[in-house]
């Protein structure tokens, strides 16, 4: 498929996680889909392990059963106290933009069972240790992330989840997944409506800057 005339840089500045925007109502043709992922496997993996495996959820029953599980783990997000609404309440210049962040999720706690498409990236781990997690996600969460960018060259919308793993063993459950296997994350895919994907506000480079030494 041919993709939108986006430079490297617009392409990773402009890849935002896509909530309220999903179109819900059309269908995502499953090739595509395919060729994302395809792309997606291009990514690092540690010792060339490859070990990732992709659920891809389209049968609607499926969906909204998995949709229900991400309901439940929304609504205890919403009561926590890391809830993005209730983060830099006293920053008047990142307030605003936590409630809109906020209402997104809430949104999408309401409707991810309608998206046309869930993909969620897994990876052949039959124990997770206290040791070297990073080396570990490290060979699954570029890739997670290479097709989200393949997405949005591809005028596909995305948004990027990890709530549901509250409840992983009951996903687990509903999709057949092997016990030595983990999800990383979960990713809601559908076409999007609107244009206005600009580069999100972020804290200034010189406030996380550490050149040398911290």
């Amino acid at each position: 498929m041919t993709t939108l005339p986006l430079t490297p840089d617009e392409l990773l500045t402009t890849t935002r996680s896509v909530r309220k925007r999903l179109d819900l109502t059309r269908d995502v043709p499953l090739g595509l889909v395919r060729e994302c992922i395809e792309i997606a496997l291009q990514a690092p993996s540690g010792s060339n392990r490859q070990g990732w495996h992709w659920v891809v959820v389209t049968d609607p029953d499926l969906r909204r059963a998995v949709g229900d599980v991400y309901r439940r783990a929304v609504d205890d997000y919403v009561a926590a106290p890391g809830y993005a609404g209730r983060l830099f309440q006293d920053d008047p210049g990142r307030a605003g933009v936590q409630q809109r962040v906020a209402d997104s999720v809430t949104y999408l706690g309401e409707h991810l069972g309608e998206a046309p498409v869930l993909v969620i990236p897994c990876l052949t781990a039959p124990r997770l240790s206290g040791g070297n997690q990073a080396g570990l996600w490290g060979s699954l969460l570029p890739a997670a992330w290479s097709y989200m960018l393949a997405a949005r060259a591809r005028g596909l919308g995305t948004a990027w989840t990890t709530l549901h793993l509250a409840h992983e063993q009951e996903v687990a459950d509903l999709l057949g997944i092997p016990a030595d296997v983990r999800q990383g994350v979960l990713i809601p895919t559908a076409y999007y409506t609107g244009e206005t994907f600009r580069p999100a506000p972020r804290q200034p480079l010189d406030e996380v800057w550490h050149h040398d030494r911290w």
